[in-house]
This record gives structure tokens, sequence and C-alpha cells, in this order.
């Protein structure tokens, strides 16, 4: 097995970076755009993510801006505006600061990661569309597995396909566990999973896990995990899915007392049938180096900050972080 130094290291992230992003661009049909830092905090258009996350913002001539947690609901409009037809879509190069963050070694409060959307109609508002785009993208997540596996000489252990299994699913097969319990276990018998169905309440009466209300349909959504030998762990590599309609959007919103976002621009929009549906998610660019490079912390791969207990330790451990 191959060990970076430092400069190999960001050889191989470029790399890594250039030929998914390139792969994920073709398999899906999508295009590369700019895409914005922050936006005002009155359209709505940020992440709400679980709805508790404090998003770090500013003042600029009167204007509350937001330094964007995601661009979940901002891609919906950029397909409008950029008039792209029907099954194509684009994909962006996110950066976020997502400041409540818990770090460890695969949490940091710097977010990279690729945000993609394409449009959709309402006769592929379905499980089997849904699932389709999982295998698209995990095709392409396993075609870089065997590219990196004859570049470097490392063994990932990844399945031809990815097993797909539901939160109820998952809940019945693990009943007394947690749900990040549930993902480890089922992660490290299948290697590749997507679990679907996450925001809302199990028969536990909790969610699998947050979603905010107003962009997956909590039926049509879900995460792509992989588990990573080099740290004994699942890694959430992907949250996606087909995004709101007006009777999912107003489902959701009621369920979380949170219909006074209806009078947003955002949720007006969705509303007012002056948006497209369409199919999305973000995939984590630093998460998916890190696998592929085999490192044991996100800092490896990524430059941000880290408290002088987690530089000590790192250091204790030989790990060398950016």
């Amino acid at each position: 097995m191959k060990k970076f130094s430092l400069i190999e290291t960001q050889i191989a992230i470029k790399y890594l970076k250039d030929t998914f992003e390139e792969l994920l661009a073709k398999k899906l049909h999508l295009v590369r755009v700019s895409a914005p830092l922050f936006v005002k905090q009155s359209t709505g258009l940020n992440d709400n993510l679980n709805g508790v996350e404090e998003t770090v913002s500013f003042n600029v001539q009167g204007e509350r801006i937001e330094i964007v947690q995601s661009l979940a609901k901002w891609k919906r409009f950029a397909l409008a505006k950029y008039d792209f037809p029907k099954d194509t879509g684009l994909y962006t190069d996110m950066n976020a600061i997502r400041k409540d963050e818990v770090m460890d070694n695969l949490h940091s409060i710097y977010v990279d990661k690729w945000d993609w959307e394409k449009i959709i109609d309402e006769t592929q508002k379905r499980k089997g569309y849904l699932f389709k785009t999982v295998s698209q993208i995990y095709s392409v997540i396993y075609k870089l597995a065997n590219l990196s596996e004859k570049k470097w000489g490392f063994i990932y252990n990844l399945p031809k396909k990815i097993y797909k299994i539901s939160t109820t699913e998952l809940e019945k097969m693990y009943p007394n566990n947690s749900p990040k319990e549930r993902e480890y276990l089922i992660c490290k018998e299948y290697k590749a999973v997507f679990i679907y169905g996450i925001g809302w309440p199990l028969k536990n009466k909790l969610p699998h896990d947050g979603r905010a209300a107003d962009y997956d349909d909590w039926k049509l959504n879900g995460d792509i995990l992989l588990f990573d030998d080099a740290i004994d762990s699942q890694i959430e590599l992907s949250s996606m899915g087909i995004r709101v309609n007006k009777d999912s959007l107003v489902k959701q919103l009621k369920y979380k007392n949170e219909l006074s976002k209806l009078d947003n621009p955002y949720c007006q929009s969705i509303m007012n049938d002056k948006l497209p549906l369409t199919i999305g998610g973000g995939i984590g660019q630093s998460r998916l180096c890190m696998f592929y490079l085999q490192k044991k912390h996100i800092g490896e791969v990524q430059s941000s900050y880290w408290s002088d207990d987690v530089l000590l330790e790192a250091e204790k451990n030989d790990i060398k972080l950016l």
C-alpha cells in the first residue's frame, strides 16, 4: 500500500476530484456552473439542514447575507434560470461553513461538495427513478475505485452493486440500536448501502435522521454510505433525493410546524409552479478523497480549523493534517 507524502497527497486529490467529476457529469448529463458562497437571508435559499444549525452571516448595505450551508435550494433556481432541458442538469463545487458541526475525523466546519441537480417530471417522481440514479452514481464510485486500485495498489472491497434498504426496514432489523449503530452494522455487512426514506418518524416515533422540510421529499430521499476499513466506520458520502412538490412541501412543513416558510420566495416559487421538479444531492469531496486514499482523518485531505488537542493527537498518531 502506498504511503503518500504531503505533496503526493495533493497531487492524488487533484486526480481523484478531476476524474470523479468528469465521470459523474458524463453519467448524469450534467454541466458545471459557478455557484455562490453566500445568499440573501430573505430569499429562503439557504439550506436549514436539521433546522437547528446557526448560519454564519453578515450585513451588506442593510441586507443580511448568509454563508451557504449547502446549495440544495439554489440549484432549482439555477436550472430554471439557465433553461436546462429535462433529464439534464448542473453540478458545481460547493464550499460552505457549518460552524456548529461537531468536529471529528469525519466532520469539519469547512464543507466541500459537488452539489448536483437535474430536471425531471412528475412521472419520474418514484422510487424506481431514485434507485436508478443512485446506481448510476455508485457506478462512478465503483469505477474510480478500480482506477485507484490500479494506480496505487489499494484494495477497497466494494461490491459491484449498491445495497438499498429503507429506514423502516433497517429499524426492523436492528430495533435496539441507534440510527448510527444501524448504519454501521448494515454497512459493515454490505460495504456500500443506500438508506432511503429519511425524515418521517419511524416506529420509535423518531426519524432516522433530521432533514429540512422544504427540499427533499422524505419518501424519496436517502444517503449513500460506504464502509471504510481504514477507520472501521461507515462514511456518509452523499445525501440526495427527489425534491418536494407542492403537496410534499406543505405536508412536511406542517409536520415540523414551519408553515410560515410558505411565505418566503423559494417556497412561493414551488407553490406557484415557477420551479421545475428536480432530483439532486451533494457528494462530499474530502470524504471521497479520504476513502480512496485510505486516510484516517478528513484533515489529511482538506485544510480547515482544528483545535490544539486535535493537532497534538494527530501528531502523536503520525497523522499529517494539511
